[in-house]
């Protein structure tokens, strides 16, 4: 077994649960951890037996683009998308980091991470 991740993904995307977040928009960070059987594809060096890094970053940045209201909707989506494209894989790990997060106080981001 092994890992791929993908790690601090950018995006400005129009998110939020309050009306005008999805109006303004905001920064937002995306990790992606992989694990599966990447035996094969060390002992071929095909990059068929492997998760390609360009699908992990489509499949977010097509969700990024649909506005959600929860970070936690928004992970879900992309772990649902990453094993429609790679059926075979034991875990799929995405935190969901928002910046500036509107809670009244200083806080750099607000993050959440789901494992499916």
């Amino acid at each position: 077994m092994g890992t791929i991740a993908l790690e601090g993904l950018e995006f400005f995307s129009y998110h939020g649960f309050y009306d005008e977040e999805q109006k303004i928009g905001n920064k937002y960070s995306v990790d992606i951890v992989v694990t599966a059987d990447f035996s094969e594809a060390a002992r071929r060096d095909r990059l068929s037996a492997t998760v390609n890094y360009e699908d992990l970053y489509r499949i977010t940045a097509n969700v990024m683009q649909q506005p959600a209201r929860l970070l936690e909707h928004i992970a879900h989506r992309i772990i649902q998308e990453i094993r429609i494209k790679y059926t075979d894989l034991q875990s799929v790990e995405v935190s969901v980091s928002k910046f500036n997060p509107p809670i009244g106080g200083v806080c750099h981001r607000a993050k959440i991470t789901l494992k499916e």
